[in-house]
């Protein structure tokens, strides 16, 4: 991001007005608190829950949300979290994958300008060196179909990867952020589905993957039109909320802030709704204080979950 502050300050005066308006704090006004039940669940006592990481990116926590620092520069993983049940095992998101210099490539012309990243161990990789059979796989569950939560689908062959109508909709667009989302989409078998399950949480629609109230997905469109979170409820432990990039840091909601209206410009395709969302997560959490809202990409958040025993991720 180094180009966006450079001209900014080339911009003198006008610069600083830029800066003042796009990165100065200002939190979201929240109407008071509500109130949230947990809904029941009777997850087995087999299912586990960990995180593998798969790469990462570094950036000011000044592009993250409104009234970060440029003096504190934050790790964005790249991860993916595998959920395994008796019923079948997922895996949320891929990060990156085998390919993921091809991949980056796609990106808009700025992000590769102004961005740079880091490879770590490919999640299928992780996976094959535990002694598990990726193609065994119930399926991948997007949060959303941008290029990072996409680049190791190529590594997963036919394991079904599931998508709202809405976001299957976003991929076929001419979005540029679903570039690399098309490229793949020929050689991914997409599972559409929808929410035919009663309200969770506030949200009005829901879907129980297994029935059982383990792992649960809501719609939440907003940062892209079929984008979803993902409750899922361990039989130990806390609760996780997966948001996806609803938030790229935990500050997103704990105050609740928004990006920056230039990150919010590049990536949100409706910043209203996203705005509502991270209100709404906010009010979730001061009413649930031990659940767990895990954005994609804050790996201090990712460190409280329980991590993938497969040997430490190897730079490279």
């Amino acid at each position: 991001m180094r180009t966006i502050v450079i001209v900014i300050l080339l911009l003198g005066a006008a610069g600083a007005g830029l800066w003042y308006g796009t990165f100065r704090a200002q939190p979201l006004p929240v109407d008071g608190r509500l109130s949230f039940t947990p809904p029941r669940a009777a997850p087995p006592e087999t299912m586990r829950l960990s995180v593998l990481h798969a790469g990462r990116m570094e950036a000011w926590a000044a592009m993250a949300y409104r009234g970060g620092a440029l003096s504190e520069v934050r790790t964005f993983g790249m991860d993916a979290v595998l959920i395994e049940h008796p019923a079948g095992d997922l895996l949320i998101d891929t990060g990156f994958g085998r390919d993921v210099g091809a991949h980056f490539e796609t990106t808009p012309a700025l992000m590769q300008h102004t961005s740079s990243y880091i490879e770590e161990t490919p999640v299928v990789d992780q996976l094959r060196a535990a002694g598990r059979d990726p193609d065994a796989l119930a399926g991948v569950i997007l949060t959303h179909a941008h290029w990072d939560h996409v680049s190791g689908l190529a590594d997963f062959g036919d394991v079904p990867v599931w998508v709202t109508a809405e976001e299957m909709d976003f991929i076929a667009s001419d979005d540029p952020g679903t570039v690399l989302a098309r490229q793949l989409s020929p050689d991914i078998q997409w599972q559409v589905y929808d929410f035919p399950d009663g309200p969770y949480l506030g949200f009005p629609a829901s879907r129980d993957i297994h029935g059982d109230g383990a792992v649960v997905v809501v719609p939440a469109g907003g940062h892209t039109p079929g984008g979803v979170i993902i409750f899922v409820a361990p039989p130990r432990g806390p609760r996780y909320a997966f948001i996806g990039d609803i938030a790229w840091q935990r500050e997103g909601i704990a105050m609740p802030a928004e990006r920056p209206w230039l990150m919010r410009d590049m990536v949100d395709v409706d910043a209203a709704r996203v705005r509502d969302l991270l209100v709404r997560l906010h009010q979730m959490q001061q009413a649930l204080p031990t659940l767990i809202m895990v954005p994609a990409h804050d790996r201090r958040v990712m460190a409280q979950l329980p991590p993938f025993h497969a040997g430490a991720a190897t730079p490279r």
